[in-house]
């Protein structure tokens, strides 16, 4: 009988240039032993790592990613940098947590130019934990298009999980990465997972003042002049700007619970909108 195949995981790195990039490099100069197959994405500063990097490398197959960046204090640019990716990473953990990924697949390290070995090390041991995970979502017995719908709708979301938890995404300057360990409770994300506003634009009030399309920052918005305005839910990213800056006078932007459907918009060809005459009873 031929030999079972050992399975090797698909893992992704991505890393700061200044840093964790040099004790990668150190590594190979060095020609420590590290996996060969670790695909890296080098980055200026690992504060520019966003959670979309993180779920699109999950939603693309990866078994295990890796983030890395300058110790804590060390940051080449806003010295504080790093401290924005613990956070990120820290509410990245709870979210795989919550869909049923094993948040270990996820890992971050803080790696000096001059640590090569330790950066060897630390892949190896990354390695080996993934391989013993298994492939990602079968390890964990997940139905694959559960897992794959969860992944993208997670993906879908992290610009309205930036916005709601934006406060604690900056905090900075606590002492150690444990501490940063408590700023996300498994009960607060499952609430912000489970309870997702949409927004919606009352066609009966809207008066086309463009006011919402203007400030939308994801240009989720379908306006024309004289035209009741559609928020495009897809695009949408729960930010709450067009319930915000709707005028009070027309109180057309509407904010839904998540348990409420958005209703479907106004067909194309209906959407002009009807003004009463100032003299109308």
């Amino acid at each position: 009988m031929a030999k079972e195949e050992k399975f090797k995981p698909q893992m992704v790195g991505i890393i700061c240039n200044w840093c964790c990039y040099g004790g990668a490099d150190l590594a190979g100069v060095s020609r420590f032993q590290y996996p060969t197959h670790l695909n890296i994405v080098r980055v200026m500063c690992s504060g520019r790592i966003d959670m979309k990097h993180v779920f699109r490398a999950f939603l693309n197959g990866a078994d295990g990613v890796f983030v890395g960046g300058c110790h804590l204090g060390d940051c080449h640019y806003i010295a504080e940098g790093n401290y924005d990716t613990l956070n990120m990473v820290q509410l990245s953990k709870k979210i795989l947590e919550l869909i049923g990924v094993n948040p270990k697949r996820l890992r971050l390290e803080w790696v000096s130019a001059g640590e090569g070995i330790r950066y060897a090390n630390i892949m190896n041991e990354f390695l080996t934990s993934t391989e013993g995970y298994g492939p990602l979502g079968k390890g964990e017995g997940l139905d694959p298009d559960k897992l794959k719908a969860d992944l993208e709708r997670v993906y879908r979301l992290i610009p309205y999980f930036k916005v709601t938890k934006k406060e604690k995404l900056v905090i900075r300057k606590i002492d150690n990465d444990e501490d940063h360990e408590t700023l996300f409770d498994l009960d607060e994300v499952a609430d912000l997972l489970n309870n997702v506003v949409s927004y919606y634009i009352n066609p009966a009030n809207c008066q086309a003042c463009m006011t919402c399309a203007k400030r939308c920052p994801a240009a989720a918005i379908i306006s024309a002049k004289g035209e009741v305005h559609i928020v495009e839910q897809d695009k949408c990213i729960k930010c709450g700007t067009c319930f915000q800056v709707c005028p009070p006078k027309f109180g057309a932007a509407i904010k839904l619970a998540a348990d409420v459907e958005v209703p479907p918009p106004t067909p194309e060809g209906e959407r002009m909108v009807i003004r009463k005459s100032k003299d109308a009873s």
